[in-house]
């Protein structure tokens, strides 16, 4: 895609998952990537193969970071934007992949458990784009922030409050700050992915009576893959896409259509 190549990129949560698909998209674009982690080093590695492959297999140059760090404690953020840029010298694109989520009946849900899901998905989402928006102005160019919320930054979640609230608020995190830095050129989108496989997922990927419950939600009849994500993200960042800004992307096969509707049920 075009406009990709040569820039540095931060994913945060890029160890697993659509944060590792993205990782690797983004370097097989062309990106140099930095790789962010929380605890899982061996995933973060096999994120950086990976990503060395296709960046190899695309005929790019492109290099990768890992770089440990939780993106709910400020410290950790500092230093991941630190490394990033001494390494690199330049951002320009920041991915807010690293998020958690939590199950249990809204009642009885402790403060502890509610404020460690805010902390990660919406607290420290706002922390790295702050820091990104703050290297973007202080270098004089415009970057570019990807927020990874989900459809349940429009369907309510039963059993997953704070995951729910987390997301609710990626989507105003998101049209906030496309609104009040896009004056300066900065653009500030998110993706909302539907159902998934990924691992946070493994409950009912691994389980066929359980993914086939799933999948008779989604029009489309199937759950997405995390490199369609990273598609999506890839697209949103590149230079055809320099005029979207403030918006999600659903990529949901059509799940926030409301399946249960196909049929008429009132006249």
């Amino acid at each position: 895609m075009k406009g990709l190549q040569g820039k540095t990129a931060i994913v945060t949560g890029a160890s697993s998952g659509i944060g590792q698909a993205i990782a690797v998209r983004l370097a097989a674009e062309g990106c140099n990537v930095v790789i962010n982690y929380r605890s899982d080093a061996e995933g973060a590695e096999a994120t950086a193969q990976q990503a060395h492959e296709g960046a190899t297999a695309a005929g790019y140059p492109s290099q990768t970071l890992k770089v440990q760090a939780d993106v709910s404690q400020v410290a950790d953020i500092k230093q991941l934007f630190d490394t990033a840029i001494a390494t690199f010298g330049r951002l320009d694109i920041l991915v807010n992949n690293a998020g958690i989520q939590m199950e249990a009946a809204s009642h009885e849900v402790s403060p502890e458990d509610f404020d460690k899901v805010i902390n990660v998905n919406l607290r420290g989402a706002y922390l790295c784009a702050r820091a990104a928006i703050q290297q973007f102005l202080q270098q004089s160019q415009p970057g570019s922030i990807i927020n990874v919320s989900s459809v349940h930054e429009v369907i309510p979640r039963p059993q997953y409050i704070s995951y729910s609230i987390s997301k609710g608020g990626m989507g105003n995190l998101t049209r906030t700050l496309a609104l009040e830095y896009a004056r300066q050129g900065i653009r500030v989108n998110a993706i909302a992915p539907g159902a998934t496989e990924t691992p946070i997922n493994d409950d009912w990927v691994d389980d066929p009576q359980q993914e086939a419950i799933v999948n008779r939600h989604i029009p489309l009849g199937r759950p997405g893959t995390p490199e369609e994500m990273a598609a999506a993200t890839a697209f949103l960042l590149c230079d055809e896409a320099t005029y979207i800004t403030g918006q999600t992307l659903y990529i949901d096969g059509g799940l926030t259509l409301y399946a249960d509707f196909r049929e008429p049920w009132s006249a």
